[in-house]
């Protein structure tokens, strides 16, 4: 599978430093983490979904500055080189900087440094998707767009959401995405993870949204899959992290296959990788063992995830060739 190039689109920053990587931060900056952030063999300790989340608010306080985004924007991009990935979109969320009392300028300025030196050494393309964070609420999320368009960058790609989708309602961010979608930007959203089918159609219905982040739970409405495959609509897969958090009992039971047998284009996806113990790499193998997809098809989902990606058209291009080539 390290042979497979490899395109991820759905892994949120915050959510890619591992326990090592966040006590260093920690040290640095001089912050006393939670005794109860790891378990005894060192993994981020959680039970179910709102302790994933409490524990990522807790692990994000650790990213304080500007080098400490560009270090793990860096540290990411380069393990996801190594495992044969050519192009990830990372996805950061400034509430969490903010929160750390950093700016959106000087969180931004960090992790495009860690875009430029990964690329410089190991010849990975990385971009970023800035997400608001739905249980934060609409109103910072409209600050959130706000800052996307008020500091535009070209490294700056799309917009999108994350954060428990069983708080509000995608009309109560409307405007944001709406504000983001009129200065030019792509948009992505989570939905069908935790809610089921109903969220992912109306997510379609309400927002401005090319991509929808996992939608695995579209295969529970015959009619949301056929809408899907219509538009055209790609859906950022995670399948480790739909297991880890109990969506799926099992890889067997994840519909992976049906989604993309229903003529849905989907990507291979890590989410949050140290918090669910797996790699862009891992996806890839996993698919291939427990999913039953062989390399051409691998192959062809990294050219469906490049389609889907919200890159600009001489890199895709680029890419595209690089997937080909190999």
């Amino acid at each position: 599978m390290m042979a497979v190039p490899k395109v991820e689109l759905h892994c949120h920053l915050e959510g890619a430093a591992g326990p090592a990587l966040i006590r260093q931060l920690a040290e640095r900056n001089n912050i006393t983490l939670p005794e109860t952030l790891f378990t005894a063999d060192d993994r981020f300790a959680w039970a179910d979904f709102p302790g994933f989340l409490s524990t990522y608010d807790d692990a994000s306080q650790a990213i304080r500055t500007a080098q400490d985004y560009r270090d793990v924007t860096y540290a990411y991009l380069a393990d996801c080189a190594i495992e044969g990935a050519v192009y990830v979109e990372v996805m950061s969320s400034p509430d969490h900087a903010a929160a750390a009392g950093l700016s959106y300028e000087a969180h931004l300025e960090g992790i495009v440094q860690g875009i430029d030196d990964a690329e410089r050494d190991h010849g990975v393309v990385g971009r970023l998707i800035v997400t608001c964070v739905r249980h934060f609420g609409p109103t910072q999320a409209m600050q959130v767009a706000d800052q996307v368009c008020g500091s535009p960058h070209p490294y700056v790609v799309g917009f999108g959401m994350g954060g428990n989708e069983l708080v509000h309602t995608f009309k109560d961010f409307q405007p944001a995405f709406d504000r983001v979608h009129t200065a030019g930007l792509p948009c992505t959203v989570h939905a069908g993870e935790w809610a089921g089918a109903a969220s992912v159609n109306e997510a379609l219905d309400t927002l401005p949204v090319q991509r929808i982040g996992h939608g695995v739970r579209a295969v529970e409405d015959k009619h949301v899959l056929e809408r899907l495959a219509r538009e055209s609509v790609h859906l950022e897969v995670c399948p480790t992290s739909n297991v880890m958090t109990g969506i799926y009992p099992d890889y067997d039971a994840h519909p992976f296959n049906v989604l993309r047998d229903a003529g849905i284009s989907v990507s291979l996806n890590s989410d949050d990788p140290p918090y669910f113990a797996t790699t862009i790499g891992k996806e890839y193998e996993i698919a291939g063992s427990r999913l039953g997809l062989e390399d051409l098809d691998l192959v062809q989902i990294s050219e469906d995830a490049l389609a889907a990606a919200f890159v600009d058209e001489q890199n895709r291009s680029i890419l595209l060739e690089r997937i080909r080539r190999n």
